[in-house]
């Protein structure tokens, strides 16, 4: 049993235009969690510092718990301290990133336990879908499905030059909210524009030949209603084709909009801030790039 944990786990994008509840990629942003036995405490540094909670509701600690719960194990009194960099309700995979922050250390403090392949399945059942849980965990670009209950992964290579630009804008957009909104149905013209369409975005990224994500990152099953909710989505990812992105599209279910470059981060940046500000809204840039390493405990 290990007493003194930091565990690291990478914000994420899913759906990826097209590839609703089944593409995610991990991005270069990292939270930090970091476990060690004493009187109960949980102390938050960084975003969410001031609205998460520090009691037993916390995701992260209630995620350490869990483990003990599956392995049938009192839980240790511990000191949980979180280092926060990902932002909160924006479609960056911060829920998924505590989950796995969480089961990381408590699996860790428990004497690891439960394999990689667990973890990912309490994640993704905990979640109720794979796309931000697997990239968090795994890294890179993963697909996720389920065949009844078996829940299969495999990863997508990517080009190691891809960058990425995100605007985050001040507006929250809570997962719930953002999926209720969703219909229940789709015609069948969508299901196929988006089946093409996801088939395209993981040929484009596996070959490096990516002239084609400006249509491979298109969607029709989530993003057009989300529109209705986050008016400045399309005039801010068109800002970001016009300039010069290889595709641009709503990271998770919002509020962000994340785009893939090669070049011109500063100028695709300014552009998308510009037309939220003329769409009268406020927020941040974030220059990063995906990452191919997942969530990893600390040595």
């Amino acid at each position: 049993m290990i007493d003194n944990i930091v565990v690291k786990v990478p914000a994420t994008s899913a759906n990826m235009g097209p590839g609703f509840d089944s593409l995610g990629i991990a991005l270069d942003v990292w939270n930090e969690v970091r476990i060690s036995k004493g009187p109960f405490s949980i102390k938050i540094d960084g975003i969410g510092e001031e609205e998460l909670p520090k009691d037993s509701s916390n995701l992260v600690y209630k995620s350490f718990c869990k483990v003990f719960e599956e392995i049938d194990e009192i839980v240790p009194e511990v000191n949980l301290s979180c280092t926060n960099r990902i932002p909160l309700t924006r479609g960056m995979g911060s829920s998924s990133a505590a989950l796995i922050g969480g089961l990381m250390s408590g699996n860790a403090m428990a004497g690891l336990p439960l394999s990689t392949s667990e973890i990912l399945n309490i994640g993704a059942k905990i979640e109720k879908h794979p796309d931000n849980v697997a990239p968090a965990l795994l890294g890179g670009v993963q697909i996720g499905i389920y065949d009844q209950e078996e829940l299969i992964t495999a990863s997508v290579t990517f080009p190691e030059d891809l960058k990425v630009v995100l605007y985050v804008p001040n507006q929250i957009m809570p997962t719930d909210q953002a999926r209720n909104i969703l219909a229940s149905e789709v015609a069948r013209e969508d299901a196929v524009y988006n089946i093409g369409r996801s088939a395209l975005l993981v040929q484009s990224l596996v070959t490096g030949d990516l002239h084609n994500l400006k249509y491979a990152t298109q969607d029709m099953l989530h993003q057009p209603q989300r529109q209705k909710q986050f008016f400045p989505m399309k005039n801010i990812i068109k800002a970001a084709m016009e300039a010069g992105a290889l595709g641009a599209f709503l990271s998770g279910a919002g509020s962000s909009i994340l785009a893939f470059t090669k070049g011109r981060e500063y100028t695709i940046g300014y552009e998308m801030a510009d037309a939220a500000m003329k769409s009268g809204l406020d927020g941040d840039i974030i220059f990063t790039s995906p990452t191919s390493k997942g969530a990893y405990l600390e040595k």
